[in-house]
């Protein structure tokens, strides 16, 4: 049987880290109304006792609490905590893999994150880091919590074949990098891997495999942590009928660092915005754009061409692309720091030109 520990290790082990989210989740009437529970109530421990008896054996566990909410709270000082404990415990030679139990609502901004500023390490080291959620509550009848958990934890401990290490998320018998991750429906069972290219976590699709070796070859290098609060102000903003220049001029005298435009169609932006978008720029303020769809590429110069200084996302969405954005800025500071005159641009491009798994 596998044991699970929280005391100092001398052995090899599954490190699993508790963020909260509805996995962690408890409704007053489970069977009734399963739907109506409160994310953040159930211990990584108390989640792991569940499923002990299936764990391989042989493999031994340690958790740790990060945190335990509703992941519609998280925060960057939260993000900046556990990208610290992941790149802590790769390190650590005894630690032979990662699982992280994170509420779906957010899940997307974690996993770029977690690939952005990890990714290439993990890969280094050989090491994977699973992100995995749940759909329904723990005590709910069906809980899905459960099999996605057990199924991280075998991912994350199992050596498979041409399978590299790196930042990947398992949601409802699916794996996938964790950057592609997002929650595409409000409700399904499989509502973060909807959409999201992936293969069956038991048999490594050939195609979805050269696609992540492919990505993984042009990250090479991940992006420092920012510090709990140094962390650049960054806003999303949304293209609609009717849009106003005073969505983007009440932003001048703030302290924003950046706006990422969640266009229409390809990501274009009203009319109406362009003059003020201009003015954005010459304040200092950094513009990335992307679509409101959910879904493609934004490239640049289309649907016209760019106004000076904004940049196209590429197949980052607004939350992924706020966050790639906020690193891209953090990364320049730290660029100047050591004297070099790298951009944010040079940084969100590295970022925007990783290529799409089909």
């Amino acid at each position: 049987m596998s044991s699970i520990e929280n005391h100092l290790e001398t052995s090899p082990y599954i490190l699993v880290l508790g963020m909260g989210g509805t996995i962690a989740g408890l409704a007053p009437h489970p069977t009734e109304k399963p739907m109506e529970y409160e994310a953040g109530q159930v211990e990584i421990t108390s989640l792991l006792a569940q499923i002990q008896s299936a764990v391989p054996e042989g493999v031994k566990l340690v958790s740790r609490q990060l945190a335990n909410i509703n992941s519609r709270n998280l925060t960057e000082a939260l993000l900046t905590q556990l990208g610290n404990a992941v790149q802590e415990s790769l390190a650590d030679a005894l630690v032979k893999g990662i699982v992280v139990t994170h509420g779906t609502d957010t899940i997307e901004e974690t996993g770029v994150f977690l690939q952005l500023t990890c990714g290439k390490n993990a890969q280094n080291l050989g090491k994977r880091v699973i992100l995995t959620g749940a759909m329904l509550p723990a005590n709910a009848p069906k809980a899905d919590g459960p099999s996605n958990l057990l199924d991280a934890i075998r991912w994350a401990s199992t050596p498979i074949d041409n399978c590299p290490g790196g930042i990947y998320a398992v949601m409802d018998g699916r794996g996938c990098l964790a950057m592609d991750l997002a929650k595409r429906h409000g409700s399904a069972l499989n509502a973060p891997i909807q959409g999201s290219p992936s293969s069956s976590v038991g048999l490594i699709n050939p195609s979805w495999l050269s696609g992540v070796k492919a990505v993984q070859a042009l990250w090479v290098e991940d992006l420092p942590i920012p510090k709990e609060n140094e962390w650049p102000w960054v806003e999303i903003l949304t293209s609609h009928a009717g849009a106003r220049a005073e969505t983007i001029t009440q932003w001048l005298s703030s302290k924003v660092k950046g706006l990422v435009l969640a266009g229409t169609g390809m990501g274009g932006f009203h009319d109406a915005w362009r003059d003020s978008l201009v003015a954005a720029v010459k304040h200092g303020i950094a513009l990335v754009r992307t679509t409101r769809t959910g879904a493609g590429e934004t490239v640049p110069n289309l649907p016209e061409k760019d106004i000076s200084g904004c940049l196209a996302s590429g197949s980052l969405s607004a939350p992924r692309a706020r966050i790639a954005l906020q690193l891209a800025l953090n990364a320049e500071k730290h660029a100047q720091a050591a004297g070099k005159s790298l951009t944010w641009q040079d940084f969100f491009a590295r970022i925007a030109v990783l290529p799409v798994i089909r």
